[in-house]
């Protein structure tokens, strides 16, 4: 998929923020691209500011609704085609004491960015390996999959799901031509404290209300963030270089190098292993597209200081 030129791209909460950066991203690089969103209002606005004319697809798209979301791909193809390139970033948040949460947060979180993931994949995955072109999936996660904290469970949770689904698709799907990529930012000036317009009446108990209220009386830190198209490129470059992992923020750092210490430490290796038992379950042991993946990135790194 190092060709963009021409092929389809399927963006999901693609008509604001990380989502609309993305599709601004590909389509500069040749390709059609496909908006799928829930709201109407930023839809409008993408499709002006994206000015892809022909190029660009706006579709009305509820993550949660399989129906819809056949549809929605039903519709991608034709306009287009094929689709080539599947982005899973629909996402919205709730943060506090997990003892505070209710059943709805859980659940409308998860709905969308698990579930929407999930709806995505059994969609749009079969489409790319019957055209037979290749593919790429993107699914965006966070840097709170890698790195959580206290307060974040229901966010956190959902997004090192989808980041274990990446990991786990790649060594199935590469030898087909299909990559798949986790995408991990940090903060990004986008519109996910917004998510609660389009929360479902069903799903409206939630026990967030007044932290909710608290963090939109903490001030404007939107200055902190990365932008938009800074985001969008950085998926961009990801795409092209086949990246398993694609992260932003290098103040993230230490957290990553201290959880992999962590983990790396609580391993039992004072305990004899068991020969048989290695051998019997070898393809346990080890992700192959883990270990590409540090290869790449060394020669990616060694690339950039040259």
């Amino acid at each position: 998929m190092q060709n963009l030129e021409g092929k389809t791209a399927f963006v999901t909460g693609g008509a604001s923020g990380i989502g609309l950066g993305i599709a601004k991203a590909l389509l500069g690089a040749g390709m059609k691209v496909v908006i799928a969103d829930i709201r109407d209002d930023h839809l409008a606005s993408a499709t002006d500011e994206l000015a892809g004319g022909g190029n660009v697809l706006a579709v009305k798209l509820d993550v949660t609704n399989r129906e819809q979301f056949s549809a929605a791909a039903d519709a991608a193809e034709a306009a287009f085609g094929k689709i080539h390139i599947l982005v899973n970033n629909a996402g919205v948040a709730v943060v506090g004491p997990t003892e505070l949460a209710t059943f709805s947060d859980w659940d409308w979180v998860n709905g969308v960015n698990v579930g929407g993931a999930i709806n995505g994949v059994v969609t749009v995955l079969p489409r790319i390996l019957a055209h037979g072109e290749g593919g790429h999936i993107v699914c965006t996660a966070s840097m709170s999959a890698l790195v959580p904290v206290g307060g974040t469970a229901i966010y956190s949770a959902g997004k090192a799901y989808v980041t274990s689904m990446m990991e786990c698709m790649r060594p199935e799907l590469e030898g087909r031509g299909v990559i798949c990529s986790a995408f991990c930012p940090g903060a990004v000036q986008s519109n996910i404290a917004e998510a609660g317009k389009t929360r479902p009446a069903d799903l409206a108990d939630s026990g967030y209300a007044e932290a909710d209220k608290r963090r939109q009386n903490g001030g404007n830190l939107m200055h902190l963030y990365q932008t938009k198209d800074e985001v969008g490129q950085r998926v961009l470059r990801g795409i092209l270089a086949d990246e398993l992992y694609i992260l932003t923020h290098s103040e993230f750092l230490d957290g990553v190098r201290e959880r992999g210490e962590a983990t790396t430490l609580a391993v039992q290796d004072h305990l004899p292993e068991n020969p048989e038992y290695k051998q019997t379950f070898a393809m346990l042991f080890s992700n192959p597209a883990i270990r590409d993946e540090i290869v790449r990135q060394t020669a990616l790194k060694a690339g950039r200081k040259t």
